[in-house]
């Protein structure tokens, strides 16, 4: 199985973003996400700039993938989809229906990102049909309906598998974190920034619960699949994406890599765990609540 690194999720410093992939470009992972998915408004990297990261990723050897947004909401957004589509430097991942229908219509191949909801082989096949070349599972879906889905996978279509991250459950046309500052969502202020891994959010018994990310609500618990890694190898799953977080992200990619080549997973699955913010989850792997985590070893 290859390692990629999805797109950042969170509005980081610009600078930062730089640092990120310079180590990015230096680690095991084989596949790297580049673009913005969550909200337009996060213009400290365009997407010119974007495409000057990939070139100098490309150069390093990775696979490039540039990723769309999630959530269109304006003519603005997606005249820049269309120009982000009309690039023949790299395939995209298409977060939108209406990315897929500009790619279909212009012949090119990309890859769905796990906010296109794919449950059944028909979707599947008329995806492959448009010119789907890799499917990222959706994150609410488990073992049991990938090993379904697998069955019938098209030929020459790969499968990706969320394996790290907060997950992404829902996007509102609500900036949310803008809401929580009493401010409008034209004048966020740019709160994002103030909140690189998202604000957390905790029920009135102080669990915590979710986190917010503009427009996007995340749980607060970070997903993780590495305890099922030998289940995923068995369900032909091509690539584990590894979802970046504000600390750790490397070290995270460093333990994946050790585990697809054989270490001891339990050690690693305990070094993982103290590189969470706020510990995991699986249970949507296991047809259980999300929230809920079954360890594979016992910690």
């Amino acid at each position: 199985m290859r390692l990629s690194i999805g797109p950042i999720q969170y509005f980081w410093e610009r600078a930062r973003v730089l640092e990120f992939y310079e180590k990015a470009a230096q680690s095991a992972a084989e596949i790297i996400y580049l673009g913005e998915v969550i909200c337009s408004k996060r213009r400290l990297i365009r997407n010119d700039d974007w495409i000057a990261i990939g070139n100098e990723l490309r150069q390093e050897g990775k696979e490039v993938v540039l990723s769309t947004l999630t959530l269109l909401e304006a003519a603005s957004e997606a005249s820049s989809l269309k120009h982000l589509c009309e690039n023949n430097e790299f395939m995209l991942e298409a977060n939108d229906i209406a990315a897929i229908q500009l790619l279909s219509a212009a012949g090119k191949e990309f890859v769905t990102g796990p906010a296109i909801n794919i449950y059944n082989h028909g979707s599947l096949k008329l995806l492959a049909a448009k010119g789907m070349k890799r499917w990222v599972l959706p994150v609410e879906l488990g073992l049991e309906t990938l090993k379904e889905l697998q069955e019938q996978r098209p030929e020459g279509v790969q499968t990706e598998v969320f394996a790290l991250g907060r997950l992404p459950l829902a996007y509102s046309a609500r900036c949310y974190t803008a809401r929580s500052h009493n401010l409008p969502k034209d004048d966020c202020r740019f709160k994002c920034l103030d909140y690189p891994d998202g604000r957390l959010l905790k029920t009135q018994e102080a669990q915590d619960f979710l986190a917010l990310n503009g427009i996007q609500t995340q749980s607060a618990l970070t997903h993780q699949a590495l305890d099922r890694l030998t289940e995923l190898e068995a369900l032909g799953v091509d690539v584990l994406r590894i979802s970046p977080q504000f600390t750790h992200t490397m070290s995270i990619i460093e333990i994946f890599n050790a585990a697809r080549q054989g270490a001891d997973l339990e050690p690693l699955i305990n070094e993982l765990e103290s590189l969470l913010p706020f510990g995991s989850c699986n249970g949507y792997l296991l047809k259980q609540p999300g929230m809920d985590y079954d360890p594979a070893y016992a910690a």
